[in-house]
């Protein structure tokens, strides 16, 4: 990177016909390999040549390149996925997603085409509400309506350019990252869709001819994720004590499953079972071991609690299938695996169980995203707050 000015540079004039028609302005500099090199402004005044060559040995004192390359935003974009982010710590899902976004909404023509040297700010607020005002396609095949893009993924597509761009600044192709100047575009916060304790075993009920029945009472009893649940292992069940310990999860990437580290350490958690529960993991323990003996030398040793008939994990939108499935059959539509989680959490906030508590459960990683994702109340536990609290003013 270009450091070192020597002098404050020199202004010229460039004359024509005797008129002068620009100003030239040149300045020495140190580089990076020890060499000393020149760069030339130019403007069609002295104070215009005098501030660029001030601009410039602002960019030298901080250790920034004189000039900001002229590569576009996509060309840079697709050698950081090649390089900085395949050799970062992130995990395979994360760099398999921002590989996506970048692809799908940066590197593309017209935001890809943007040279680095010519990219403002308010080209990245440009790109936001693009996005705000596009529509995702339906799957292939698939009869649903277009989607708008939601806030999540414009937000994370955000990230993704302010990490790339973050990568450019280091490895000095710009002085500064355009897209720090943004602020993160907000995601709005709406309640998760929950069914009551009927719904929810009429759900499980609707559910039991299926060999994934007991993963779904494991989610709906302990508020589970559904990754959390599929990846869990028989070393990590106590059903003695009553308790598991969450220590992985485990999600698609591309055409393959992995499993891997829970993405936050508040997400590492241990959570008790009630003695139903223990009893029905038990029971599936000893079909496990049934399945085991049919597949015979074809049993995949795996170490999960839920697999498929030879012993692998199970993908998890087989699960979803499955509910899909019970849920109509059981009259409740429009929901999903996810939806016995949140069933979990209001029903606990709705018992009089703390926030906290419940928090620590669903392996949030603070109060501040339980309050926002289950932040109501039903009409009855609202009554019974506000006569409780008269009763105990004698009022």
């Amino acid at each position: 990177m270009a450091k070192n000015a020597n002098g404050e540079g020199s202004i010229y004039k460039r004359v024509r016909d005797g008129k002068v028609v620009r100003y030239e302005g040149a300045i020495s500099y140190t580089a990076d390999d020890g060499k000393t090199k020149r760069h030339v402004v130019y403007g069609r005044t002295r104070a215009e040549v005098r501030e660029k060559l001030k601009q410039v040995r602002d960019r030298l004192e901080q250790g920034a390149p004189v000039k900001d390359a002229t590569r576009t935003v996509g060309d840079w974009l697709k050698h950081w996925r090649a390089t900085t982010l395949a050799a970062s710590d992130r995990k395979e899902s994360t760099r398999a997603l921002y590989e996506n976004l970048s692809r799908r909404h940066l590197e593309a023509a017209p935001f890809g085409a943007i040279r680095l040297d010519k990219l403002r700010p308010s080209d990245v607020e440009a790109l936001v509400l693009a996005m705000r005002a596009k529509t995702r396609a339906p799957a292939e095949g698939s009869d649903e309506p277009a989607r708008a893009l939601s806030d999540s993924t414009i937000r994370q597509t955000y990230t993704v350019l302010r990490a790339g761009l973050d990568g450019a600044v280091r490895d000095g192709l710009l002085a500064r990252n355009p897209a720090a100047a943004v602020r993160r575009p907000g995601v709005a916060r709406t309640e998760a869709k929950h069914l009551d304790a009927g719904d929810v075993s009429a759900v499980l009920r609707a559910a039991q001819p299926s060999r994934y029945h007991a993963a779904l009472v494991l989610i709906a009893a302990t508020g589970l994720r559904k990754g959390e649940a599929l990846a869990l292992r028989w070393d990590c069940v106590d059903l003695e004590d009553g308790a598991l310990r969450v220590a992985a999860t485990i999600g698609r990437v591309g055409n393959r499953l992995v499993i891997s580290e829970p993405k936050t350490a508040r997400s590492r958690r241990t959570v008790p079972l009630s003695p139903a529960v223990v009893a029905m993991l038990g029971k599936h323990r000893t079909a496990q071991k049934a399945d085991r003996l049919r597949a015979g030398d074809q049993w995949q040793d795996s170490g999960l609690v839920f697999t498929t008939e030879f012993g692998g994990p199970v993908d998890p939108r087989n699960l979803l299938r499955v509910v899909e499935v019970a849920a109509k059959a059981a009259g409740v539509e429009g929901i999903g695996v996810h939806t016995l989680r949140h069933s979990a959490a209001v029903a606990w906030l709705e018992r009089g169980v703390h926030i906290k508590a419940v928090a620590d459960l669903l392996g949030h990683s603070s109060i501040a995203i339980t309050g926002d994702v289950y932040g109501h109340t039903s009409d009855d536990t609202a009554r019974s707050a506000i006569d409780g609290l008269s009763g105990a003013l004698g009022l």
